[in-house]
């Protein structure tokens, strides 16, 4: 299954070849695919259905005369600042911008990017972090997304931990070609979701960005800003694995996050040390939500350790035999049935229940 839907091309009208190649070029800097009609008449089939519409001076005056259907996103590039007529005939056209290039080449590039991804579209963040070392915070990160992709839920596993060794292990993906976040240390500026989501590698359906196993080498915020803004346009459901400690490199990560798990043995120690992962993460997502991990071995309860944290409990890990070996084997948690599975379910009800069908 594709990780996103493709959605409609905007459509180019002109065959003037200096608007064609200024408006293709503005295109494929922002990741978008035109379809390209030299006259109004081969336009009339996509007319309805395009994006966008980006008409070129050569056949404003036809198009006008043609009287199409009224749509929204049609834009009008002129040739002439100084030709008042240009404004009656955009008028008559139904376009409700005029362009002038290369001024509005920046604007140009929005719209265009803004046609085939809305921002209205943007796929949720839950963001997974351990109360202690050891809690089982990546097991139930990558357990989510698998279960997430089994449910045809469009998902991508985002590892936020540059020392954790690269959570395509956890997968058996650590072979798989794409890119890592150090590829993306230059990124600036909107990333087209699709791109990213075909340059990431793929293991079992998921689509996952990790840490490689060379030198960590720092990615700058602006760079992991734009990288999770893709995301976010790429996949119906983003699940973050973060680590313990949040520094500048992780904090766009974590303020990014729509909701937090905040995964805690059922320990009274676990307990003192969550509080603390839970005082830094709230300053940057005001919903943290408790997972609990058994065994409990001095009998501590699920609800005792979300009193004492001041959290809600969301739910309980259990103890799921030959876990460990499983994931040794390479095979990823939260497949198949078990307790880890069906807690998995139960929270992409409760905290995605408009995602899918059930």
């Amino acid at each position: 299954m594709p990780l996103v839907a493709r959605t409609a091309r905007p459509l180019l009208v002109t065959a003037d070849p200096s608007v064609l190649d200024d408006v293709l070029r503005i295109a494929a800097t922002v990741g978008v695919e035109m379809d390209v009609a030299a006259e109004v008449g081969p336009a009339r089939a996509g007319w309805p259905s395009a994006a966008a519409v980006v008409v070129g001076p050569d056949v404003a005056v036809r198009l006008a005369h043609a009287r199409l259907p009224r749509r929204p996103g049609v834009v009008l590039i002129g040739a002439d600042l100084d030709d008042a007529g240009i404004w009656q005939v955009a008028v008559e056209a139904g376009a409700e911008h005029v362009l002038f290039l290369p001024d509005a080449e920046q604007w140009l590039g929005a719209m265009l990017a803004e046609a085939v991804e809305p921002r209205g579209s943007a796929g949720g963040v839950i963001g997974v972090i351990g109360g202690r070392g050891g809690a089982g915070a990546t097991t139930l990160a990558v357990a989510l997304a698998v279960t997430a992709t089994a449910r045809n839920l469009p998902t991508l596993l985002v590892d936020g931990d540059p020392l954790g060794g690269g959570i395509d292990l956890v997968l058996g993906g650590e072979q798989v070609r794409g890119l890592r976040w150090p590829d993306f240390g230059a990124t600036r500026g909107r990333v087209p979701g699709p791109a990213l989501a075909d340059a990431l590698p793929r293991i079992g359906g998921l689509s996952v960005l990790s840490w490689d196993r060379g030198d960590a080498a720092d990615v700058p915020p602006e760079a992991v800003d734009a990288v999770l803004e893709a995301a976010r346009r790429a996949a119906d459901l983003v699940v973050v694995d973060l680590p313990r400690h949040i520094d500048d490199g992780v904090r766009p990560l974590a303020s990014a996050v729509d909701v937090i798990l905040l995964v805690v043995p059922c320990e009274v120690r676990a307990a003192a040390a969550a509080a603390r992962v839970a005082a830094r993460a709230g300053a940057l997502c005001g919903d943290i939500r408790l997972i609990t991990r058994g065994p409990a071995p001095a009998k501590l309860q699920p609800l005792d350790v979300a009193a004492a944290l001041g959290l809600p409990l969301a739910g309980a890990m259990r103890a799921q035999p030959r876990l460990t070996e499983a994931l040794e084997r390479g095979a990823p948690p939260g497949c198949g049935r078990g307790p880890l599975a069906a807690l998995c379910a139960d929270l992409l009800d409760d905290l995605m229940p408009t995602r899918w069908a059930a």
